[in-house]
């Protein structure tokens, strides 16, 4: 049996407009983000794949872009915690240049970097990569689709990939876009789609 994890990032927040970092602060989406998450759910309601259910960080950007999404697909949506976004502990909502170019070095070389009150890539890739392998063990002949964040769709590529978190610092995910990965049923995973966005023109 195979299946695919349709990995959505959130659509987009007041913060992400104004280019802070977003761990687990709460906002919830704004104006073009809740266009974006009406955008996504339109688009996966289209697709050629049924969709299982929806499973999503707790947080209101990731509800909200879920429920848009369960809007137009009436599946089943569940809150799974290890989808949750990184923890950035202080540095949340701020902007990167707060931090400092010797800290943001550090941060960027070392994927046990812990900011301070917050958690390490190393930590979220753990816990991503159990959420992964319990999706792949349910792996049916449709998708789930995951709304989460920018930092758990990267380990969940790397994840994909097979290959160590350090390759998240060279990804980049647009608000409401979406990863495509195909479950291939005996426990190993392909990347068919990163970061699409076509449903947002």
């Amino acid at each position: 049996m195979t299946g695919s994890l349709l990995l959505a990032r959130h659509g987009r927040t007041v913060s992400n407009a104004r280019g802070l970092l977003l761990g687990r602060a709460n906002p919830d989406l704004d104006e073009l983000g809740r266009s974006q998450a009406q955008a996504l759910g339109q688009a996966l309601a289209a697709s050629d794949e049924p969709i299982a259910r929806i499973v999503t960080s707790p947080l209101r950007r990731t509800a909200q872009t879920a429920e848009a999404v369960a809007a137009h697909t009436r599946a089943e949506v569940v809150v799974d915690d290890r989808w949750i976004e990184l923890d950035y502990g202080e540095f949340d909502e701020r902007p990167v240049a707060d931090l400092g170019p010797a800290i943001w070095q550090e941060w960027r070389a070392n994927i046990d970097f812990r900011p301070p009150g917050g958690e390490t890539l190393v930590e979220l890739g753990q816990r991503v990569r159990v959420a992964c392998e319990a999706l792949s063990a349910q792996a049916e002949e449709s998708a789930t689709v995951v709304v989460s964040h920018v930092s758990p769709i990267k380990a969940a590529t790397a994840w994909a990939l097979g290959v160590p978190d350090e390759v998240a610092w060279r990804m980049f995910l647009t608000p409401a876009s979406l990863t495509t990965v195909r479950l291939n049923g005996d426990g190993s995973a392909t990347l068919v789609g990163f970061n699409a966005t076509d449903h947002l023109s």
